[in-house]
């Protein structure tokens, strides 16, 4: 591997405000819940309960912001800068149906929702209120992900960095007001988060429509672009998200000092993923915008550098990990029992973090050349052909979290040998300003 390479820059460019962009949400939801905890364990588990609800929504939906980015990035690549204009505006119409559709569900089933989720009494009504009335902030937190895709795709970082930094410092300042000053409890949690929402969703409106476009009414054919490879990207991040939903549940049965365990590495996990999806993200603009430009060879050149640099940044994950490894559990409890079971695992964790680093940048290399068939099928056989297989066997012969672990680790090589081959045989680089059907 070379020590620099003139892609360097503009990776960096591209991945640093991304990063800052992907830390934004996760900064505020804790200082959410450090305000929320302050008022009680019901109210704490409240906001846990309707917030998974809630977060759940942002994961599936968020092809809203990687299908965007893809198509526009094509259109921008190629000198199209008012059809990528219209398509943006599409996506914005798109989210808005997709939002309207989800408020009517969550208000209107969330009291089933919640029960669903094992709340009960006091927590059970808490979870419901909130989650009725944070629910009217969907529209908008949908809005704002087509709106970041948008202007990733036009190779606008900065601009969604300073929407989020600021809606999300809004939110807190609101939310100490609402929350302590008005003593309005965990309502005034869901009122400032509506409230910031909303503005977010209208400043990324805002960005959108100054950009130039040929049309901004709504089409149904040509959302239906947008539709199919957000269908794709749906089944790809639902697989996914079902995986480790089945991690959970098979270690819940296993025992809470090795759920406790999972909880603390996947928290890790989550986190170490922000750095390297911010170089995936990269990857879905250079490539896009590349292919969209008739350069393939240029747009496979940048890719590899980003495998690499993804690499490289795993592999310095699993050096910190390995050197803290007897450190960092106790930062999360005070518990033998956990912190022994997060031991067992601990090495393939950390090991694991390299391949990590090439998955995540081949999904975004794959995902900005608009290869999400692929991705879906390929992510599809790794979760159900690799995963829950050995998932299911760990509870059945007493495996235990090294045992789902270990599905998980297998879960990532197959990604990494189906990706990898996808990559290496260079049919996702298709150039032209449309992006293939398949």
């Amino acid at each position: 591997m070379t020590l620099r390479s003139p892609y360097d820059r503009e990776i960096l460019g591209l991945a640093v405000p991304a990063l800052g962009a992907l830390a934004a949400e996760p900064l505020y939801l804790l200082a959410d819940t450090a305000m929320v905890g302050h008022l009680g364990t019901p109210e704490l588990a409240a906001l846990a309960i309707a917030g998974t609800l809630l977060a759940g929504s942002f994961t599936l939906f968020n092809f809203l912001t990687y299908g965007t980015t893809a198509q526009v990035a094509r259109l921008a690549g190629a000198g199209q800068d008012e059809a990528a204009g219209r398509l943006g505006v599409q996506a914005l119409w798109l989210s808005t149906a997709i939002g309207l559709t989800l408020v009517a569900i969550m208000a209107g089933l969330a009291g089933p929702l919640v029960s669903l989720m094992g709340a009960e009494g006091r927590t059970e009504q808490l979870a419901a209120d909130y989650l009725r009335l944070a629910a009217l902030g969907l529209p908008f937190a949908l809005i704002a992900l087509a709106g970041q895709g948008f202007l990733r795709g036009v190779s606008d970082l900065r601009t969604p960095l300073v929407i989020l930094v600021v809606s999300n410092a809004v939110n807190v300042v609101l939310g100490l007001v609402l929350i302590y000053g008005l003593d309005m409890g965990l309502i005034g949690s869901a009122v400032s988060t509506v409230i910031a929402q909303a503005g977010m969703g209208a400043a990324f409106v805002w960005a959108v429509l100054r950009r130039p476009a040929d049309d901004r009414r709504p089409s149904l054919a040509r959302m239906r672009p947008l539709a199919r490879i957000g269908g794709e990207i749906f089944v790809r991040t639902a697989s996914l998200y079902a995986s480790f939903l089945l991690a959970g549940a098979v270690l819940a049965r296993v025992g809470e000092d090795s759920l406790g365990a999972h909880q603390i590495a996947f928290q890790l996990f989550v986190f170490l993923a922000l750095v390297l999806d911010s170089i995936a993200i990269a990857g879905q603009v250079i490539v896009g915008r590349g292919l969209g430009s008739g350069d393939a060879d240029g747009a496979y050149a940048a890719a590899r550098r980003m495998i690499e640099l993804s690499v490289l940044v795993g592999a310095g994950f699993t050096v910190v990990l390995l050197v803290l490894g007897g450190v960092l559990p106790h930062a999360f409890t005070s518990d033998d029992d956990v912190i022994d079971r997060a031991a067992a695992i601990w090495p393939l964790f950390a090991l694991m973090q390299p391949f990590n680093g090439a998955v995540f940048a081949l999904d975004g290399i794959l995902i900005g050349a608009g290869d999400t068939r692929f991705l879906m099928w390929g992510m599809l056989a790794a979760s159900l052909g690799a995963f829950v297989p050995i998932a299911l066997a760990a509870l059945a012969f007493d495996w235990g979290i090294v045992g789902v672990w270990a599905g998980l680790l297998a879960l990532i090589g197959v990604r990494l040998i189906t990706c990898g081959w996808r990559f290496r045989g260079r049919r996702w680089a298709r150039t032209g300003a449309a992006l293939a059907a398949g």
